[in-house]
């Protein structure tokens, strides 16, 4: 019997390995990071679990707000005006939604139900 070139009696010649399966940390992946930063409120967890994911939706966005107004950040007005022009620039809004928005975003924590549906509008 002729032997094939790189083949060994009794083994097979195998393709090669493919990996079915994504590999993550201990942590989960870089949103679910995410979500547990927002959850324990810490503005520099956040901030860093953020920085790990290619971008942040709207409804991401209005989260990290509500927790900059719940902490009274000094930056929170100008990322809200930054909150609120992505709400117009991403969804339908118009001038009387743009005036709404405002007036909600100056009311956070309080009104992010609200804030929330004018942020799944599309």
């Amino acid at each position: 019997m002729k032997s094939r070139k790189g083949a060994s009696c009794g083994t097979r010649q195998r393709g090669p390995v493919v990996r079915t399966s994504v590999r993550m940390t201990s942590q989960g992946s870089a949103y679910s990071r995410f979500q547990r930063a927002l959850t324990t409120g810490n503005l520099q967890l956040i901030e860093a679990a953020a920085v790990e994911l290619p971008s942040v939706s709207l409804e991401d966005a209005l989260a990290i707000l509500i927790v900059l107004a719940q902490r009274g950040d000094p930056g929170f007005e100008r990322a809200a005006a930054r909150w609120v022009g992505r709400l117009l620039t991403e969804t339908p809004a118009g001038l009387s939604d743009a005036r709404f928005a405002l007036a909600l975003v100056e009311r956070l924590p309080e009104c992010r139900d609200a804030l929330h549906g004018l942020a799944r509008r599309r």
